[in-house]
């Protein structure tokens, strides 16, 4: 029995990229894939890419930054095969500039496909899902939205905020046997190219050749989809609100936000009392995830 036997996905940005990996690898794995993707000529190649492979397939272009294309993408899914029980949450931009220089425009229209469509995506799925009496929404994050990313303002808050997503609809969702969890794929794509790009120019003021994105930390696309199978499919059924990181050689877990060095007493704080508690505690150490151990 394949992982994935009578699986019906939507996976969002799916045209190209890792979202055109996941769908493979998950029709290999006995999956029906909604596919979706602005460039109708690169939609149309992963619609026969996925064909190719025995995958039942469907596909609908458009941006998801539009609510009426999120509607039809969750609608296209259940009149195609009957349902939908994964919805993965992928599709993605990068408009990258420094807080300085990053306009009204860049900021809004990162935030309208990666947040936005998330959420209304996630609606439409969630009220189909409710109604057959469960399924998973799988929201596509990275490091910037956990950690931070430098000329990346518009691209964190996006990626934290679906973090924000998930975990709301673990409140809201599990009551319907709907799980959502997020997974950090470390992949090279066209949007991590930048990563390599600089890591070559260093080598090379070193006299050294350019790294490999696997020495980097980095999996092919198709590497990282299997991790994406795996947490889509039933093996992975007891993680909920979960981050999960994959590059195709290693992986982790995330920790859930939690407090630190708690302090309680019977009255009130002053801010003269708060200067003399926090004196002696050190600051939480800002953290930042390393691709290779």
């Amino acid at each position: 029995m394949s992982l994935l036997s009578g699986k019906r996905v939507l996976i969002t940005g799916s045209s190209r990229g890792l979202g055109r990996a996941f769908a493979i690898a998950m029709a290999q794995e006995g999956a029906s894939v909604m596919l979706n993707g602005t460039n109708t000529a690169a939609l149309a190649d992963a619609e026969a890419a996925v064909r190719a492979v025995g995958g039942p397939v469907a596909s609908l272009a458009g941006s998801v930054a539009d609510s009426a294309v999120c509607a039809r993408l969750v609608q296209g899914c259940i009149e195609s095969f009957g349902g939908i029980d994964i919805l993965i949450n992928n599709a993605g931009v990068v408009r990258d500039r420094t807080l300085a220089k990053m306009t009204d425009a860049e900021f809004d229209e990162v935030i309208a496909v990666h947040l936005r469509g998330s959420f209304v995506c996630g609606r439409h799925a969630a009220a189909a899902m409710r109604e057959q009496g469960g399924g998973q929404i799988i929201n596509v994050i990275s490091n910037s939205g956990l950690t931070g990313g430098f000329g990346q303002s518009n691209y964190a808050a996006a990626k934290s905020g679906m973090l924000g997503l998930q975990r709301t609809w673990v409140l809201e969702l599990s009551r319907y046997g709907i799980r959502c969890n997020a997974f950090w794929p470390i992949a090279d794509t066209d949007m991590t190219h930048v990563v390599f790009d600089n890591a070559a120019r260093d080598a090379a003021s070193k006299g050294l050749p350019a790294p490999t994105p696997a020495a980097l930390g980095f999996g092919s696309p198709a590497e990282v989809a299997q991790g994406m199978v795996w947490l889509a499919s039933d093996a992975a059924q007891h993680f909920n609100g979960q981050i999960v990181t994959f590059n195709g050689r290693k992986t982790a877990l995330w920790t859930q936000p939690r407090e630190m060095h708690e302090a309680f007493r019977a009255t009130p704080w002053t801010a003269a009392d708060l200067a003399q508690h926090y004196a002696a505690i050190a600051p939480e150490a800002l953290y930042q995830a390393r691709f290779v151990e």
